[in-house]
């Protein structure tokens, strides 16, 4: 395929990222509360102990990773596989009734689209959950998916950035990652991802590599090299 590609230094001509690599729960769609509501649900039904204390840990982590903290921390009788499709039952069923764009994102999604920049999903969501979300967009928004239950390792792990870079042919450092937890974050600027961090329901340490912002809210798709400009040159 034919990556953008950036305009001449002396240009006025505005650059973009070869890939822009998304996460979902908590950048693209605000379904980080309906993960922790399906936590409290599961544990309070076999007679477990949560809260959201615990529940903030999970965020972002890989599915198998949350489902055996949630097992330590709950003392419920449950598998690991057990957690997880309980767990998937209950998001599927709240996305199938509404899915909760988080601001600016899906505008941004669709811009870079038009302007043929690829767009991939990485998301330790499973395929079920991405794919009805993904569903509710315009055909082609996603050039490709990595989910949570198609890698090795999960985030924080790198593998999964790495995985999205090598679909589209493209260097990861030419890419833009979008992320709003810790592991996420950590994921993307170890497989050497340029990262946007948009903080949400946990904070995001700072971590070389990644940039802070509050919102995607009106931010464009050329905004997006500008931003990581200073993370991208090393500075």
């Amino acid at each position: 395929m034919t990556l953008p590609q950036a305009a001449p230094a002396d240009s006025a001509a505005p650059t973009y990222p070869a890939a822009v690599l998304w996460d979902m729960d908590g950048t693209l769609v605000d379904t980080e509360p309906y993960w922790i509501q399906a936590e409290h649900e599961l544990v309070a039904e076999h007679g477990g102990v949560w809260n959201d204390e615990f529940a903030h840990k999970l965020v972002g982590n890989a599915l198998e990773v949350s489902a055996q903290l949630i097992l330590d921390q709950s003392g419920i009788a449950l598998t690991v596989p057990e957690v997880i499709d309980a767990l998937l039952v209950r998001v599927i069923a709240q996305v199938r009734a509404r899915v909760p764009w988080r601001p600016g994102a899906r505008e941004l999604l669709l811009e870079l689209g038009e302007l043929g920049v690829p767009n991939l999903l990485v998301t330790m969501s499973w395929r079920s959950l991405a794919d009805m979300v993904v569903a509710r967009l315009p055909e082609g928004a996603f050039q490709a998916l990595v989910t949570g239950d198609e890698v090795s390792h999960g985030k924080p792990h790198p593998e999964p950035y790495l995985a999205a870079a090598r679909l589209v042919g493209a260097h990861p450092a030419d890419c833009v990652a979008l992320e709003d937890s810790p592991a996420g974050v950590r994921s993307a600027t170890a497989a050497g991802v340029p990262t946007i961090a948009i903080p949400h329901v946990v904070p995001v340490p700072d971590v070389e590599g990644a940039v802070h912002i509050d919102t995607l809210a009106g931010v464009s798709a050329a905004d997006l090299t500008r931003i990581v400009a200073g993370v991208r040159s090393g500075r």
